[in-house]
């Protein structure tokens, strides 16, 4: 689990493509300092297991359902990329829950300066994880934690401060850049549990099956 709140910003150094399978190595100097064989570490936003390290870079496999459902197979040596640690216990959570489960991906749509901020809109390739996501309401584009400005029929905006735009790979994104996005799982788990189970529309009766007998076999009666 991650927050959000990107540690440094790393550089891709190598990339391997076998089909659908990636292996890639990239140099670090924060995330390495107590990494360890089979540590988490999200890579714009992904949750990628660390499968060997030395102090100036590490390297991870992406599997074929990461390698379709995210950015990373348009990644190339040279690129700078965002780098966080798995949270720690006990630890501040400035961000939010962030799982570095991406859901999908968008498109930057145009970057406007807004007095000391810039702005980014985002078109989602999916429009359907829009029910994920509302006005200032939390969201992760490329594993950076950012709160939603505002929302529109095929996307959404955010607003970045100066901080975070230089200390992110984030100031590298033009317009027609690819990044990551994950929406918020709380709001993921409500639909789940709200849809759970349910029939299809087709599948529905219009009338109620409320029946004295219903009631009656589930003890209300």
């Amino acid at each position: 689990m991650f927050t959000g709140l990107v540690e440094e910003i790393g550089q891709i150094k190598s990339v391997v493509k076998q089909g659908e399978a990636m292996v890639m190595t990239i140099g670090a100097g924060i995330v390495t300092q107590d990494v360890k064989l089979g540590d988490s570490i999200s890579v714009n936003g992904v949750c990628l297991t660390v499968t060997s390290f030395d102090r100036s870079s590490f390297s991870v496999d992406v599997m074929p359902e990461t390698f379709r459902r995210s950015s990373l197979h348009r990644l190339k040596p040279g690129e700078a990329v965002n780098l966080e640690r798995a949270m720690q216990a006990g630890a501040r959570f400035g961000g939010h829950i962030v799982q570095g489960h991406v859901d999908g991906t968008g498109a930057v749509i145009s970057r406007q300066s807004d007095a000391n901020a810039v702005v980014f809109r985002i078109r989602l390739d999916d429009p359907g994880q829009l029910k994920y996501i509302i006005p200032k309401g939390s969201i992760t584009v490329d594993g950076i934690s950012l709160t939603v400005v505002d929302t529109s029929d095929d996307g959404f905006t955010v607003s970045i401060i100066p901080h975070t735009l230089a200390e992110t790979a984030l100031q590298h994104k033009q317009a027609g850049a690819v990044v990551n996005i994950e929406t918020d799982i709380i709001g993921k788990y409500v639909d789940h549990l709200l849809r759970f189970r349910q029939p299809d529309a087709s599948q529905r009766s219009s009338g109620s099956k409320l029946s004295t007998a219903y009631l009656a076999e589930h003890g209300f009666l």
